[in-house]
């Protein structure tokens, strides 16, 4: 008769057996006895260039800024679903191109100088050439002129008739002859300017009107000789 430590092994062989390629990968992936220089180097080693890590996010930095330019300002103006979709994909879009083949700490501080480097030379050389600003970040379109819209900027903005009345709307308008003036800055914002004060500025001239009106009767009371 078989002993019953004999029994236990046989049983873990036959209902757990151990996958010797399972073992090997996890040994790859977690090395028994690494050492500390071992784990030191495989954060910080570099597997590329300095050169190219530096010049991968330069690179799609700029790629990025004349697309963007070239596409439109709809598109960080994000009025529909479908651009706030191509905005948040085209991190995972562009993650490759700008990290490549490295997962290192290294690497990721590398690149991160790298994009706010670059873009700190850009803001800098664009805040000194207000030419070369408009050049690169383009003018704001007149959508809205005296109650008027401007079918022929809608088209070139893409934009529709529909996106711009949801515009006015969340900016307290209900109709568009109620606008002077809506504008689609560079930046994705839209200005917009009423014919008339909106009911706050009204109330703040109604009231600093009558504050006005109290400081000159307390004025004029002041002024009044007292009786003895």
């Amino acid at each position: 008769m078989r002993s019953g430590l004999e029994s236990g092994l046989e049983s873990g062989r036959k209902f757990a057996p151990i996958d010797e390629q399972s073992c090997k990968n996890a040994g790859a992936v977690y090395p028994r006895g690494m050492t500390f220089q071992q784990a030191f180097d495989h954060m910080f080693q570099l597997p590329l260039p300095i050169l190219e890590k530096l010049l991968r996010p330069v690179i799609v930095y700029l790629v990025l800024v004349l697309l963007l330019r070239l596409f439109g300002k709809r598109e960080l103006a994000q009025l529909n679903p479908f651009d706030l979709v191509v905005l948040l994909s085209l991190s995972n879009t562009v993650q490759n191109a700008i990290i490549g083949d490295d997962n290192s700490v290294t690497g990721g501080v590398i690149g991160a100088f790298s994009l706010l480097a670059i873009n700190w030379l850009v803001v800098r050389v664009l805040f000194r050439s207000p030419r070369l600003t408009r050049a690169f970040e383009g003018r704001s379109a007149v959508l809205i002129q005296d109650g008027h819209i401007d079918r022929k900027a809608l088209e070139r903005e893409s934009l529709t008739r529909e996106e711009l009345t949801a515009v006015i709307h969340r900016q307290g308008f209900q109709h568009v002859q109620q606008v002077r003036r809506c504008e689609l800055e560079p930046n994705g914002n839209f200005y917009v300017e009423a014919f008339e004060p909106s009911i706050a500025d009204k109330r703040h001239a109604e009231l600093t009107a009558k504050l006005e009106e109290l400081g000159r009767q307390i004025a004029a009371l002041k002024s009044q000789p007292t009786e003895n």
